[in-house]
């Protein structure tokens, strides 16, 4: 209690400070960055509201910065203050002034923003792009606009339609101060605005839920992404620099592939299609979907994005393999989950439900979410023996076999004589569950947000309630090898 007091009182004594002494607190040898948060036991980061840095869901906070800088503070052996700035301009007063120690919010890196803060190394890159609605006509560039072009100040674009003005002098838009880029996209999207710019990243997460956007041209080839630090910070810009280095491969690898590994999957047919079988089909099976998905401890959104992938929720469908139903499932796989009809939805829908809780349940423990709900669909699709033989490929090419971009990466390598002749299982459709594994998570997150709610949890741990799949041979299983359930 005692320790708790002291550090309650470091804290109060430090937010008290004057702004011009927290400035200099930042250069002083003796109260420098990383003096005070090994003071406070905590570091102070500030962020923005945005799908790709931050945001609370019915999970909790979530975000591809958050995730960073929660990791960075662990390095330190510190807690994580986060902070939610209302723009881009108090962000950077904070860090210039000292009340945060340093900026997260995918800020990119231009030459009039170094000149107020400092830069760690880059986290990633964007390709500003500029946007209209489909149905309008397609603009060639700056010089052939017919109509209002409004773009965030919470973004570095201002600055970048400056640059390129020199090249198109009656190029005109508005900067806009009250509205964010993910406001202005939909806006552009209900015809409420004819123009605005944003980064390829949250472009290509908006087209999912408004597929009418559409990329005219890309503004340049590209633009770097940082943290941002006070000029004069050089202990914790070290230490961060160092932390940023040694996660550069399979760490951050990992994290861009959780938050925008999949966001391009689908197109504006797709999407638009998708949105009216939601309104038209899935009311008479979600139910179904909910009940399965309880009972074997799913998000029922994405037993229901596997249906879409399958069938598009149509139960008399029939592939030219002889796969029938709402979950396209063989006759053999039909007989082991003892599905006695697999045109009837509600059998199909339990069966499927009970086969991925199975296969989730055949993964090592070592795979941790999300990448266990990836290889559970993986397997799904493919066998969960081929998985087995691209996680391996994984470990000996040096990735990890326990994250679903390593292992993404290996299976379409199973097409290839010199690689799966090297395998248990030989030869598999590697590509066909890439695109698949991609596609679900891509109308799972779509559906989720139709419907409400969270997507960072789409397979709980097992429910000791949950009915056991009876433990079989692996040659009983026609889904062990190479006979997809699908």
């Amino acid at each position: 209690r005692s320790t708790m007091l002291s550090r309650i009182r470091r804290t109060l004594l430090w937010l008290l400070l004057p702004p011009a002494l927290l400035a200099l607190s930042t250069c002083s040898e003796l109260v420098s960055s990383r003096d005070q948060i090994r003071a406070l036991g905590q570091s102070r980061v500030v962020t923005l509201n945005s799908p790709t840095s931050y945001f609370v869901d019915g999970n909790g906070e979530s975000g591809f910065e958050y995730d960073l800088v929660r990791h960075f503070a662990e390095t330190l052996g510190v807690q994580l203050d986060l902070q939610v700035a209302d723009n881009l301009q108090q962000a950077m007063d904070w860090v210039q002034r000292g009340r945060a120690h340093l900026g997260a919010a995918g800020l990119a890196i231009t030459p009039q923003r170094r000149q107020a803060v400092k830069f760690s190394p880059p986290i990633r890159r964007v390709v500003p792009q500029f946007v209209y609605r489909m149905g309008r006509s397609r603009p060639d560039d700056l010089g052939d606009l017919d109509g209002e072009l409004r773009v965030s100040l919470e973004t570095s674009h201002p600055e970048l339609l400056f640059l390129l003005a020199a090249d198109y002098p009656q190029l005109e838009w508005i900067e806009d101060s009250d509205n964010s880029p993910e406001e202005l996209l939909r806006q552009v999207a209900e015809g409420e605005l004819d123009y605005t710019v944003a980064n390829s990243d949250l472009v290509a997460i908006n087209k999912r839920y408004y597929p009418q956007l559409n990329v005219a041209f890309d503004l340049t080839e590209g633009a770097d992404l940082g943290w941002i630090f006070a000029r004069d910070d050089e202990s914790l810009y070290h230490d961060a620099r160092n932390f940023l280095l040694a996660i550069a491969g399979h760490e951050l690898l990992r994290l861009k592939d959780r938050y925008f590994g999949h966001i391009e999957r689908v197109g504006y047919v797709g999407a638009i299609t998708l949105a009216s079988h939601v309104e038209s089909r899935l009311p008479k099976y979600r139910e179904s979907f909910e009940n399965a998905a309880a009972e074997y401890g799913l998000d029922w959104r994405l037993l229901a994005a596997v249906g879409y992938q399958e069938s598009h929720w149509n139960p008399s469908a029939v592939s030219p393999t002889g796969v029938r139903g709402l979950m396209q499932i063989t006759r053999n796989t039909a007989d082991y989950l003892g599905i006695s009809n697999r045109l009837d939805p509600e059998q199909a829908i339990t069966g499927a439900g009970r086969y991925i809780r199975s296969l989730s349940d055949r993964l090592p423990p070592e795979v941790q979410e999300p990448d266990r709900t990836w290889m559970t669909l993986a397997s799904y699709n493919i066998g969960i023996n081929h998985v087995r033989d691209a996680r391996i490929l994984a470990q000996q090419q040096g990735g990890d076999p326990n994250r679903w971009v390593d292992v993404r990466r290996m299976l379409p390598l199973l097409t290839q004589s010199k690689w799966h002749k090297q395998t248990k299982y030989g030869y598999a459709r590697g590509h066909e569950a890439v695109t698949y594994v991609g596609n679900i998570r891509t109308y799972y997150d779509m559906l989720a947000w139709m419907t409400g709610g969270s997507t960072d949890q789409p397979m709980a741990p097992a429910d000791p309630v949950t009915k056991p799949l009876e433990e079989k041979p692996e040659r009983a299983d026609p889904l062990a090898i190479d006979a997809p359930i699908l």
